[in-house]
């Protein structure tokens, strides 16, 4: 017999701000821990030297969290010349010290090659999977795997300081961009290495950073509300729906809802000229999932279980 899970059906995007040190699944289980929630999941590792952004997706928003993996991401990023290490940032062993002959001319003349769209080699060190192993317990061991190129787009790099040897900027990426792997290979276009020495996740997708909350103010809050009482945690968290906020909306009448939840295709008067996948409502704006539009049919592709019923 299946064991029940403990805690409650609670249901929502809580934005962390994740502090350094903490691997993201153990801040994770934290947040869940305090929210006492049933299922809990984030939404793309940081690696434990990053800060920022951390959206943590509780309940029936877990089923959309796959959409922030494919988000767009903002990284403002610190990196130390001269110095290469097997991780690519502060955390692995120096492999390499060279001089930093490079000045500011040097820098400016060498950023626009990495704009634009890239084909970027992933570190060993990464979460990559190979024979269902991620690549970084291959790291561990000493074993190179071969890796292919993969596509990435650098949407903006913005120089932001140079105060030698530390070289800071701001990057505007696609899904799949690892940070360490660019100022790695920044490093060798300059001739002298880099690493990374500070990395904090500014944004992901159309989230905000005011509303990014610490786990340290997150635990404070809850030790001063009785045991029972979740009820300003749960004023902290977004919609569920607030992950795929750049799907277009459309609200279904009482005889759509009933059937798109009981998995039905639905023909619709297509006025909207809709196409693709589209946030799914009830008349009196309960969501209700995502479905894909296809001419006059709607159908349902992944569903909340929470829905109101009309």
């Amino acid at each position: 017999m299946a064991r029940t899970k403990k805690g409650r059906d609670i249901h929502g995007v809580f934005l962390l701000d994740k502090a350094q040190g903490m691997s993201s699944n153990a801040i994770m289980q934290r947040v869940k821990h305090l929210f006492n929630a049933k299922k809990a999941g984030h939404t793309g590792a940081l690696d434990p030297l990053a800060t920022g952004m951390l959206p943590i997706c509780l309940g029936e928003a877990t089923k959309f969290a796959q959409a922030m993996l494919k988000a767009d991401k903002r990284y403002l990023v610190t990196a130390k010349l001269g110095e290469r290490t097997d991780t690519s940032d502060a955390d692995g062993k120096i492999v390499q010290i060279r001089p930093v002959n490079c000045d500011l001319n040097a820098i400016h003349s060498t950023l626009p090659y990495f704009r634009g769209e890239l084909l970027q080699v992933p570190t060993m060190f990464s979460a990559l999977k190979y024979q269902g192993k991620p690549l970084y317990e291959y790291a561990r061991q000493g074993i190179q795997i071969e890796r292919e190129g993969r596509p990435i787009t650098i949407f903006e790099l913005k120089f932001i300081d140079w105060q030698s040897p530390f070289l800071t900027l701001e990057i505007h990426c696609s899904k799949g961009t690892y940070i360490r792997t660019l100022i790695d290979d920044l490093g060798e276009h300059l001739g002298c290495g880099a690493h990374v020495t500070m990395l904090r996740r500014l944004a992901v997708a159309d989230f905000k950073p005011t509303q990014m909350l610490t786990l340290a103010k997150l635990e404070a809050m809850k030790a001063k509300l009785p045991a029972e009482d979740f009820s300003e945690l749960d004023a902290l968290l977004l919609p569920i729906d607030s992950c795929i906020a750049h799907l277009a909306p459309l609200h279904l009448t009482a005889e759509q809802t009933h059937a798109i939840q009981f998995g039905q295709r639905v023909k619709f008067e297509n006025s909207q000229n809709l196409n693709g996948q589209v946030r799914l409502f009830t008349s009196d704006n309960y969501f209700l999932g995502i479905a894909e539009i296809d001419n006059d049919i709607i159908m349902p592709k992944r569903l909340v279980m929470y829905a109101k019923m009309e």
